[in-house]
């Protein structure tokens, strides 16, 4: 059970680990990381908010799947596209050269 927690925790935070690993940049890979973050807060918030209503608990389920089906995208691009968080950083990833 303790591998278990430890595997889960280090495959959502540890950038050695996760799919986010494979974008170069490392400050847009931080930078993904604590939307993705941000965007768990708020559905979290938004659910339990939304239990103490029935009619309101259908509106907070669906923010909790939208959140696992957001993550589970940008962590499949990260593993499959990396290049994809490069666009637009305007940061030049180790080895490019003007």
């Amino acid at each position: 059970m303790q591998r278990t927690i430890v595997f889960a925790w280090n495959y959502l935070f540890n950038h050695h680990v996760s799919p986010l690993r494979n974008i170069p940049d490392v400050a847009i890979r931080q930078y993904v990381l604590q939307a993705l973050g941000f965007m768990w807060a708020v559905c979290f918030s938004v659910a339990i908010g939304s239990y103490t209503f029935m009619a309101a608990s259908i509106v907070g389920h669906a923010v909790l799947i939208a959140a696992v089906a957001i993550t589970v995208a940008t962590y499949t691009t990260a593993n499959l596209k990396p290049g994809v968080f490069k666009v637009m950083s305007g940061r030049r990833v180790d080895g490019e050269h003007e």
